[in-house]
């Protein structure tokens, strides 16, 4: 009876909630009744407002629609802090073993194993409190299996867990560990038991700031506690408590447990396609205001937001040398080289083996690259697994369905060619830089402002105004003025602008054609 209440400890809030829920609605059932009034039924829902900023919205507490039921700050932390998977928050001394798959499709062709050992090694570093106490490469010829590793292999593994001081879990360096291989090693080790998606998402979750990534975090955190659930219940049933019937229900508590993940899944989409909706409309805003929209994307690591500060000034960007230290889109406002404004998106990184369950949790954030005019990919070129990297984000990408218009268009830039003696690059194609140095920045504007011209179908045009008019205030409003030739005889001047074929219609539509010249090239 006990271990039955031990087990059932981390649900008792929810299995809580759950039954007062039902006890209400079935007192609301009971005095309609007795009141001769047909019954009003009221779902459980969130009815708290904007998972919005109120500087962009605002709601009231007559107000109708989706605003409603989007959870507030208290509320999201509330399902943040909720259902957190075991081992997070807590310091772990851990023992890494990496699969080394010898043949077959699983055998990974551009890295070798103690390549990604050492990735392993990082993520488990980038968690405050946790150490590597031991690290293990051992072959395999059945990863598909249970137990990953043969029988000979497993009771090596096995022994030299248990023969190590100190180890409070193991890290298995493969992207998802099945219910069932969970519980295997979790009772042949005796201690927890990560995979990469468990530890990316302690990562994602020490690093969640805002509301959208601790919601996006908690719906991708749903497969652990299903897959904690099975297990428990698992070793419920052997007990004989996993088929109990809780409070009279009706409903047994891996049922009940079943019930409320749903609920919880549900709850946090919903509140996620909101945001989405949100974002859908930022961006229709900033598509309307004609600026452009340019992408910075990469391996996790590899000097994104570097890049970005050296490239718009922000000295509000605080780059960190720290796997996945952005979780968040931003949007930082640069200039070319043109002068026209343009906005630069600071991206998730991506991960080689990243789960696409992972993926899809994030799809909010990652839907504003498809959105983009252009693409940049950043790479860390002085990494020595550096194609191995490109392959993989070039594998999200296409898992993302970005156009191929915007794929064909997007620039390579490789970056921290500081850290490289003698670099030189095999794509001619390629922008070398170092964001960190402001070294090859200026090629590197260049190329964003002719494909950005390309891609956005902006002109380059002189335009004859009467200074009389407001023709050159409104130029200087919706278009880039690059240059200004008067002719104070005439009271004229001649505006090189860079304009958008819409803009260029209403400028038309208000002032006529004032002598448009032929289009000329920068």
């Amino acid at each position: 009876m006990m271990v039955f209440l031990r087990r059932i400890k981390p649900w008792l809030p929810l299995l809580h909630r759950s039954f007062t829920q039902k006890a209400a609605a079935t007192s609301g059932l009971v005095h309609a009744a007795s009141r001769g009034s047909p019954p009003q039924f009221r779902p459980f829902s969130l009815s708290a407002c904007a998972l919005m900023n109120p500087d962009d919205f605002s709601c009231s507490s007559g107000a109708a629609g989706e605003d409603q039921d989007i959870p507030g700050d208290t509320e999201v932390e509330e399902i943040f802090q909720q259902q957190v998977p075991t081992g997070v928050g807590q310091g772990q001394r851990i023992f890494i073993v990496h699969p080394d798959v010898k043949w077959g499709s699983r055998k990974q062709h551009l890295t070798t194993a103690e390549l990604m050992m050492a990735e392993a090694v990082g993520l488990v570093k980038t968690l405050d409190s946790w150490t590597v106490v031991d690290q293990l490469i051992l072959s395999t010829k059945t990863p598909e299996k249970k137990l990953i590793f043969g029988k000979g292999n497993f009771q090596y593994l096995t022994e030299k867990i248990r023969q190590t001081a100190g180890i409070t879990a193991v890290f298995v360096n493969v992207e998802r560990l099945s219910a069932l291989s969970e519980r295997e090693f979790e009772e042949a080790w005796g201690v927890k038991v990560f995979d990469r998606y468990s530890v990316v998402l302690h990562i994602f979750r020490c690093n969640a700031k805002t509301k959208e990534a601790k919601l996006q975090i908690s719906l991708a955190e749903i497969p652990l506690l299903r897959s904690r659930l099975k297990n428990e219940m698992s070793n419920l049933d052997q007990q004989g408590g996993g088929s109990r019937y809780i409070g009279g229900s009706g409903e047994t508590l891996y049922e009940v447990q079943q019930r409320l993940l749903k609920e919880r899944e549900a709850k946090i989409r919903s509140a996620l396609e909101k945001l989405r909706r949100k974002r859908h409309l930022l961006r229709s805003q900033r598509k309307h205001r004609e600026f452009p929209i340019i992408s910075v994307l990469g391996y996790t690591n590899c000097g994104k937001t570097t890049l970005i500060k050296a490239l718009t000034g922000d000295s509000g960007l605080q780059p960190r040398n720290q796997l996945f230290a952005t979780l968040d889109v931003t949007v930082h406002a640069g200039q070319l080289p043109s002068h026209m404004p343009v906005l630069y998106v600071d991206t998730i990184g991506f991960l080689s083996q990243l789960p696409h369950q992972l993926i899809d949790s994030f799809s909010a954030t990652l839907e504003d690259i498809k959105h983009s005019d252009l693409l940049v990919h950043v790479r860390d070129i002085s990494h020595p697994e550096t194609e191995n990297q490109r392959v993989n984000v070039l594998h999200v990408l296409k898992n993302l369905l970005i156009p191929d218009s915007l794929m064909s268009s997007m620039i390579e830039v490789h970056n921290k060619i500081d850290l490289v003696d003698s670099y030189q690059s095999v794509n001619p194609d390629a922008i070398p830089i170092s964001a960190l140095e402001g070294r090859g920045l200026d090629r590197l504007k260049k190329a964003v402002e002719e494909e950005i011209l390309k891609s956005t179908g902006k002109q380059v045009l002189d335009l004859r105004v009467d200074l009389s008019s407001p023709q050159l205030s409104w130029l200087y409003k919706e278009a880039t003025v690059q240059d200004v030739l008067v002719n104070a005889d005439e009271g004229s001047a001649v505006v090189k602008v860079i304009i958008s074929d819409a803009a260029y219609g209403r400028y038309s539509k208000l002032f006529g054609r004032k002598l448009k010249t032929a289009p000329k090239q920068t």
